[in-house]
């Protein structure tokens, strides 16, 4: 690095109520430069990235943090107001939280145009049509009146990128800013923010946990295991020669494949659908809308067959129709066309009164442990919930014996006879994986026979998003599970599934097994998403 830096950090400490998170650590960001901060969650990346604003509520924060020479730990609040989203500027993980659902978002950029520039309403209008044609958003001056809820992830989080670059920031903190995106949008907004960063000279500090991410847009990377930097180097070295275990661990945490190659066929598959269409009522704008509804499908005549012991993995961008067709296959959506789980339809079970049974053969694990958890009951609760439905039959001691064997089966305890303590707990006493395998231990008790997973590793680090996955192979091998994966990360596909089902607005260009469709795909679609997880 030429001359000083622009940003130089030095003996970082961060405490909350005298327990230190963060231990004197010590980094530097040239002017124009890419720096990503990696590790784990709890690693302390965040915590120190957002410290040197003091954006961090309760924090103590000790060192020194020199931009262009003032060190920013020793300004006033009035001072650091005139750094925050000027001088430095943030993009925070999620956009539909960092967006105000209020306010459209060309008036949220005009706002902070008219704060830190002095603008006028009229000059700010126009600034704020730019700001969004610069970060690539179709139509502009359009959604420049659109609220944040009739935006696409991918242009919620442009709107963002226009907001930290209104006030045409040295230095951007980018906190996750991909993290919510698919792996094309993950892409297009990693490659905005190069060439926007080349354009205006900015240096950006990167915080994120996804390596390959780190790998195509950054220029030095330093890593952070429980609040200490481990390691910090040019990413052709570090990637190539990273020299402390911590680092050795993260860049060995891919997904690697563990299951049955071709395990043999039952007298019927698990799933199968023909001619499978999903749709839903819209208003129609105008007069015609307060006699009739419009008509949106959002699943077009799907043909999928998933066979005992084996997975299913259907990827494709938000918006394709993933989640509503796992939706429909756990009878939880009205549908045309045929449906069979287990030889059944779902049609004739709703009719017959037999959607109970039904219901037990298929389970779900959903994305986000946290939020699919209830807060207010125990594990004992969560994890028996289903028994009381399918067997209520069962004994207290009964049922208390099949949770702690599923709490067993799932790795949470090594023994059912050590599961007692486990039991009067509440999720928020638990590791992000640990909740996870509480999700899935909760699905598997009843039984089922196929599991539908919906993005089961999305919200977990890489060590731990490995562990799931090859809990989820060995179960599947012991008690010949099927599998419906919804999943954007290629990754996970590679690892966990026999067969791929790729879609695009509701319709299937291309279905085959996982080497043929991710090896040597033949859609123009499915060559882009195979592309942008390289």
């Amino acid at each position: 690095m030429n001359g000083e830096p622009l940003l130089e950090v030095r003996g970082l400490r961060v405490a909350f109520g005298g327990q230190e998170v963060v231990h004197g650590i010590d980094f530097h960001i040239g002017a124009g430069e890419k720096l990503a901060l990696v590790g784990e969650s709890g690693s302390g990346k965040t915590v120190s990235a957002l410290s040197l604003l003091r954006l961090v509520q309760g924090a103590e924060v000790q060192g020194t943090a020199r931009l262009n020479g003032r060190d920013l730990l020793a300004l006033t609040e009035r001072e650091l107001r005139g750094v925050r989203g000027d001088e430095v500027a943030i993009i925070f993980q999620e956009p539909m939280t960092a967006l105000n659902p209020l306010y459209t978002v060309g008036e949220q950029i005009v706002e902070v145009l008219q704060f830190k520039k002095g603008l006028t309403a009229g000059q700010a209008s126009e600034s704020a049509v730019e700001l969004l044609a610069a970060t690539g958003i179709p139509e502009p001056r359009r959604r420049a009146s659109a609220f944040p809820h009739q935006l696409s992830g991918g242009q919620r989080q442009r709107a963002t990128i226009a907001m930290a670059l209104a006030s045409q920031p040295r230095l951007l903190l980018a906190d996750e800013p991909t993290t919510a995106l698919d792996v094309s949008l993950r892409g297009q907004i990693l490659d905005l923010l190069s060439d926007l960063q080349r354009q205006h000279g900015m240096a950006v500090l990167l915080i994120t946990p996804d390596l390959p991410l780190v790998r195509r847009f950054a220029d030095r990377v330093a890593v952070m295991e429980r609040g200490h930097l481990v390691e910090q180097g040019g990413v052709v070295q570090v990637f190539n020669a990273p020299e402390h275990a911590y680092t050795r661990m993260l860049m060995a945490s891919r997904p690697e494949r563990n299951i049955e190659p071709d395990p043999p066929k039952g007298p019927e598959p698990t799933l199968r659908s023909e001619g499978l269409q999903v749709a839903y009522p819209v208003p129609i704008p105008g007069l015609r809308g307060w006699f009739r509804k419009g008509r949106f499908v959002a699943v077009k005549g799907a043909e999928l067959r998933i066979e005992a012991g084996r997975t299913l993995g259907v990827i494709g961008e938000s918006g394709s129709g993933k989640s509503t067709l796992a939706l429909a296959a756990l009878g939880l959506l009205p549908f045309e066309g045929r449906l069979q789980v287990c030889g059944t339809d779902w049609d004739q079970a709703r009719r017959g009164k037999q959607s109970r049974s039904l219901r037990q053969r298929i389970q779900v694990v959903f994305q986000d442990p946290f939020s699919s958890l209830s807060p207010r009951m125990t594990v004992e609760q969560i994890v028996g919930e289903g028994l009381e439905i399918h067997e209520p039959g069962l004994t207290p001691q009964q049922r208390r014996q099949r949770i702690e064997q599923a709490l067993a089966d799932v790795g949470l305890v090594q023994d059912p006879a050590q599961a007692g303590d486990w039991l009067q707990r509440y999720p928020h006493e638990f590791s992000g994986g640990q909740r996870q395998r509480l999700a899935i231990a909760r699905a598997l008790i009843v039984g089922p026979r196929l599991l539908v997973l919906d993005e089961p590793t999305s919200a977990l680090d890489v060590t731990v998003q490995k562990q799931v996955l090859a809990l989820l192979q060995r179960l599947q091998r012991e008690r010949r599970l099927s599998y419906l994966l919804i999943t954007h990360d290629v990754d996970v596909i590679r690892a966990m599934a026999h067969d791929v089902l790729v879609m695009k607005d509701g319709e299937v260009v291309e279905q085959g097994a996982c080497g043929q469709v991710l090896e040597r795909p033949e859609h123009p679609y499915t060559r882009k998403l195979v592309e942008a997880a390289t």
